[in-house]
């Protein structure tokens, strides 16, 4: 049979197909890798813990003792707080040892039977193959086992990208789905408009890029983007010249033997009340506000002095195309000065205008 010769456009649509299955399955094969490492190192982690030789050493410095030499080995990403993370990782999936020992059979690795559940366990090639480290992440804040596992199928199913599942989760997609008696109809909506996995996404996953010991300025985790969020606001606000003293950042605050941060502390010249600003880089949640409302009700107890009127408390939420602001007040029963206060500072539109701006730029303007 003789062969159809290849015009130019066909040339240039066999060499993207050829190009993006392949960049596809490295990148997949990179974050299986990444994945299958942090397992490890929780695992590792978890049996130097329970039998190690020389354990008693370190006692609870162990963590902070082990990131600090590893770093000075040049790994990245390696803090205790993440270290935790991959401990606790392996503690809530350890039927992962089954791909793991498949992909390195020199390892000698002890079984450890997985968590009851009465639901079906989602096969853990599967997890390895679908969902991103960073997905992993914002599942291990779930506790509860069934509810992990309702979101890794829901995830699966609708292969959805990291900023998706936090979303959802956000917007108690689970809870939604357990008291309706649609269920059908729920998950349709919740289906309907979710953002889909990339490739892209995944490439620039700050995980990816630091388990490759590679760096980026267009990669911007997390806490970096906060950083610069607290940056730009702080310039924002004292820039209005409205009356905002700056007084303190990360705001140490000790409630009820525990330690909390308070982003933005400012003193008001005008309104003559202090002004705590909580930043959340994801969707609002009342348990934010509640969080909001006890360093505002902690502030007027211990730091109001005479002449002081109560402090105001602003919690702002901020993720691309959707900006949210709510204020606290402790207790401020006058009318006059609410009036005034709302005049005297930022109006709801102004801050969410600000924050989209500021996220937009700070993203390279992407969406």
């Amino acid at each position: 049979m003789k062969s159809t010769a290849l015009d130019f456009d066909h040339l240039i649509e066999a060499l993207a197909q050829a190009h993006g299955a392949l960049r596809a399955q490295a990148v997949k094969a990179v974050n299986v890798s990444l994945t299958l490492r942090n397992w490890l190192f929780g695992y590792y982690i978890r049996e130097y813990e329970q039998s190690g030789a020389d354990r008693s050493i370190y006692g609870e410095r162990l963590l902070e003792t082990l990131a600090q030499r590893l770093q000075q080995m040049g790994l990245q990403r390696i803090e205790a707080r993440e270290l935790r993370r991959y401990r606790q990782f392996y503690l809530a999936y350890p039927q992962i040892r089954q791909t793991l020992s498949a992909k390195l059979p020199g390892l000698q690795i002890r079984e450890t039977p997985p968590p009851e559940s009465d639901l079906p366990a989602v096969s853990p090639q599967l997890l390895l193959e679908r969902l991103s480290f960073s997905h992993f992440v914002e599942l291990l804040q779930l506790d509860n086992a069934p509810q992990r596992t309702f979101y890794e199928v829901e995830a699966l199913r609708g292969h959805w990208s990291v900023r998706e599942l936090k979303r959802q989760i956000a917007t108690q997609y689970f809870q939604r789905s357990a008291l309706s008696t649609d269920k059908a109809a729920v998950a349709t909506l919740a289906h309907a408009d979710a953002e889909r996995a990339s490739p892209q996404q995944v490439i620039r996953d700050p995980y990816v890029f630091e388990f490759l010991g590679l760096k980026s300025h267009e990669v911007v985790t997390e806490g970096q983007l906060e950083d610069a969020l607290l940056d730009k606001l702080q310039a924002f606000l004292l820039e209005l010249g409205h009356g905002f003293c700056f007084e303190a950042r990360q705001q140490r605050l000790r409630i009820g033997g525990e330690h909390f941060f308070v982003d933005l502390v400012f003193y008001h010249r005008v309104l003559k009340c202090h002004v705590l600003i909580e930043l959340k880089n994801d969707a609002f949640s009342h348990e934010h506000l509640g969080q909001l409302n006890a360093y505002v009700s902690y502030y007027k107890q211990h730091q109001m002095t005479e002449g002081d009127q109560p402090p105001v408390g602003i919690l702002l939420c901020t993720r691309k195309n959707q900006e949210l602001v709510e204020y606290a007040l402790a207790g401020m029963s006058n009318q006059l000065f609410v009036s005034r206060y709302q005049v005297q500072l930022p109006g709801k539109e102004q801050m969410a205008a600000f924050l989209h701006r500021a996220v937009q730029e700070l993203e390279g303007g992407s969406e």
